[in-house]
């Protein structure tokens, strides 16, 4: 009796320790544990688990329970009990709960039945898990993998239209392009060669380059081909034969890739020929002789303020002989000069009179027939007793002929210029392309084997070939001119401040930057962005002209430019304000600084620099008016000056000039973006619905103004400049707007269309993007304009003039 007394105390003491180690793993569960009736009409005991409210006490029922339950899953979760209940087997369900803090989250619930002897149910046993962080995980991991697959399309499609374009540039360039072994044998050829030298591809491929290279040119051609094949860019000129036995001079620029070299080849028989005609001593004087032309003799006299002239004279400035010959009233003697020129010569006119020495002065006459005439004038003053001045003679010639010759002779070295540019440009574009193209395919391999774990890296090292790609495109359209700018009145001196740290940064601690900004600084018209590239790159230039280190200093000052320093600046004369760079490094031999605008010249190492920087910003500083200098001595340093036309006005204050850079999210507005390109179409669509925004698509201009006219409610139109069938983006935009009068425009523009929209003058609440942008700065942009302003009148059928 004692052990049975003692047997039962045991177990009983067995089972409170249970239930006590029960209780506890249910206090600590983060699980809602529950315990329903057979028919689950009545809840025997629940733990909210942290969220759900424990009820224990208050047994709730079945509706009770789906209370919690969106009405959305109230059916599933309604249809699963009952055909657990009824197949009498666990009940387990993914579904979305009401949590106690009033959030929705997402739930896997899963009760087993107790079942008695005659296997029916007793209870159930439940369990319920919030399970929220993974379902938005596994959201999270579909909307990568899509955005992914989209991103895949996107770049196989770029990569496919890249091909198309290599592949139409080969066929119908009109320079000669070759793939050639580091041998000097030819393995690819394009059409040019036939057209420019007469042989078909076949008769060249597999043949050495000397076989059709003039014999004294062999030994040159061939040590071309040893610079290439230790890895250095190739550029060399040297005469081919043409199938007909003719002999042309052929400008190369190659660059090697692997044990094959690329190569663009020029034609430039003709400036060659040219030359050599110029540097002729006898030929030169003929030339020189034809060019000077007529030279003519006048007088001008105080007293009557008239001219006196020869035929020459007379014939030169477009003048009646005989009235020249008894004299001309100085305004008629001179009303043929040129509007522009007419200010600068009265007052030359007027201040020589008043000094000794000669007077010597270019300027353009304008004939009735329309055409230009040059014309050097020199004179001399002569004085009385008193030092009154009382006559000035002197003589005209006309410059005319000389002026074509020089023109002629800068059209041959623009040329020259645009050969070096084209092989450059093969070359760095063959190795940016290489690194998106390449990137690309590992990406693409890696998602058809389902690895993602480590395709961020090749994303961004395509995105990086790609912003290098821009960034030359950049560099390019600055030399060339036609870059799109946003000028705007600027404070040079805030601007340099602005950066100074940034400039810092960027030339290291081995050289010192002192910025010495002139009080008073007159504002320029410029943009802001290209000036503050054009000061990096000139203090990264000067840093790799000290490696030993040294100083940077970036000086500013207000600049009157008179007649004669206008004239050797190619300016015309008037105000100015200059940036100078100066440093205290090697220096610049007198041939680098010849050379130092020519696009990719450079005398950097390969590898080490592309040879855009100085052309950039000789680029930037034309197309905005100005000039840059070059002041250098080998071993004393060089100073590079930029001159910007000085703006009248005021410049705007840093607030006005500061970006937007984070995007608003939208409240629902509607934008109508028009582009012929579908996938810019559809980038844009996907980033803008991202913000809030609703977005509708035109491919045309046509389309757009339908959708303009269908009385639809728009915000904002964002057009791309080039627009094919006949209707750009700005005559959409004017049509837009003599719809709706106070509608938002957004230019999108490649490079040249800038010219289209107003030369960076646009009317109010329009503003510019320049492709390629990201997709962050167009949702910056969207925002900005946005929020800037007062409401549209967007109604169609309120706003239509």
């Amino acid at each position: 009796m004692t052990d049975r007394t003692e047997n039962g105390a045991g177990v009983e003491q067995r089972l409170r320790e249970s239930e006590v180690r029960l209780r506890l793993l249910t206090e600590a569960s983060s699980d809602v544990l529950y315990r329903m009736s057979p028919d689950w009409g009545e809840m025997k005991e629940l733990d909210g688990g942290g969220f759900l409210p424990s009820t224990a006490s208050s047994k709730p029922n079945r509706s009770w329970l789906l209370a919690y339950i969106p009405e959305t899953d109230r059916a599933a979760v309604t249809g699963a009990i009952d055909e657990a209940i009824r197949l009498k087997k666990t009940f387990d369900l993914e579904h979305r709960v009401v949590r106690a803090d009033g959030t929705v989250g997402w739930t896997l619930s899963r009760a087993v039945p107790l079942l008695n002897p005659a296997g029916e149910i007793v209870e159930w046993f439940g369990a319920a898990s919030d399970i929220s962080a993974r379902r938005d995980a596994e959201a999270a991991l579909r909307k990568s993998e899509a955005q992914f697959r989209q991103l895949n399309a996107t770049l196989e499609q770029q990569v496919e239209e890249r091909t198309a374009e290599r592949d139409r540039m080969w066929e119908t360039s009109p320079d000669l392009l070759v793939v050639v072994d580091l041998e000097g044998v030819f393995h690819r050829v394009n059409p040019a060669w036939t057209a420019l030298l007469g042989y078909a591809p076949d008769e060249l491929v597999g043949h050495h380059v000397n076989e059709f290279v003039v014999p004294d040119d062999h030994r040159k051609t061939v040590g071309a081909y040893e610079t290439a094949a230790a890895g250095y860019q190739l550029r060399l000129e040297n005469r081919y034969r043409h199938k007909d036995g003719a002999i042309r001079t052929i400008s190369w620029v190659a660059a090697p890739a692997g044990t094959v070299t690329y190569a663009t080849g020029r034609d430039i028989t003709v400036e060659r020929e040219m030359e050599s005609r110029l540097h002729d001593e006898q030929d030169f004087a003929r030339l020189a002789l034809s060019a000077v032309g007529g030279v003519g003799v006048w007088t001008y006299d105080v007293a009557s303020d008239c001219f006196f002239c020869d035929a020459a004279i007379a014939a030169l400035y477009a003048l009646d002989a005989e009235r020249g010959a008894v004299g001309l009233p100085r305004e008629e003697f001179l009303a043929n000069v040129h509007p522009q020129d007419r200010i600068s010569l009265q007052k030359t006119m007027s201040g020589g009179l008043q000094r000794l020495g000669e007077l010597e002065l270019e300027y353009r006459l304008v004939h009735p027939d329309g055409s230009i005439r040059w014309v050097l004038s020199r004179g001399h003053t002569y004085f009385d007793e008193s030092g009154v001045p009382v006559r000035r003679t002197g003589v005209g010639v006309d410059m005319t002929g000389q002026r074509q010759l020089e023109d002629q002779l800068r059209q041959a070295q623009k040329m020259e210029a645009v050969g070096q540019l084209t092989g450059g440009l093969a070359h760095d574009f063959n190795n940016l392309l290489t690194g998106m193209m390449g990137n690309l395919e590992l990406l693409q391999m890696r998602l058809e084997r389902g690895k993602l774990d480590d395709v961020e890296r090749f994303i961004h090292a395509a995105q990086g070939a790609g912003r290098r790609a821009a960034s030359l495109t950049q560099r390019l359209l600055a030399f060339s001119r036609r870059q799109t700018l946003d000028p705007k009145p600027t404070d040079v001196n805030r601007l340099i401040a602005g950066v100074e740290d940034l400039l810092s940064r960027a030339v290291g601690a081995t050289a010192d930057i002192e910025v010495v900004g002139a009080a008073g600084l007159w504002p320029a018209m410029i943009d802001a962005t290209q000036l503050e590239s054009a000061i990096l790159n000139l203090c990264i230039n000067a840093r790799d002209a000290m490696p030993g280190g040294g100083r940077i200093t970036i000086e500013t000052a207000n600049t009157w430019l008179d007649d004669h320093a206008a004239r050797a600046r190619d300016l015309p004369s008037g105000d100015y304000l200059s940036i100078c760079v100066s440093d205290t490094g090697t220096g610049m031999a007198p041939e680098t600084i010849e050379r130092a605008f020519e696009p990719f010249y450079t005398t950097k190492p390969i590898g080490q620099g592309t040879g855009l920087g100085l052309s950039m910003i000789y680029g930037f500083a034309r197309q905005s008016g100005g000039q840059v200098s070059i002041q250098s001595e080998q071993g004393q340093g060089a100073t590079i000056c930029i001159y910007l036309p000085r703006y009248a006005g005021d410049a705007l204050p840093s607030e006005e000039d500061s970006a937007v850079a984070i995007a608003a999210v939208a409240s629902g507005e509607t934008i109508l973006v028009v582009d012929d390109e579908a996938t810019i179409r559809h980038l844009i669509d996907e980033v803008l619905d991202e913000q809030g925004y609703t977005v509708i698509g035109a491919a045309d201009g046509a389309a757009g103004i339908k959708v303009l006219q269908s009385g639809a409610r728009i915000e904002l139109l964002i057009t791309d400049v080039g627009l094919p069938n006949g209707m750009n983006g700005r005559q959409v935009a004017d049509a837009a707007r003599s719809l709706r009068p106070d509608l938002k425009v957004l230019f999108i523009t490649g490079y040249a269309e800038n010219v289209a929209v107003g030369n960076g003058h646009l009317e109010p609440g329009m503003e510019l993007l320049t492709k390629p942008f990201t997709m962050q700065g167009l949702a910056a942009k969207v925002a900005e304009m946005m929020r800037a302003g007062g409401d549209v009148t967007a109604q169609g059928s309120s706003s239509r003039s």
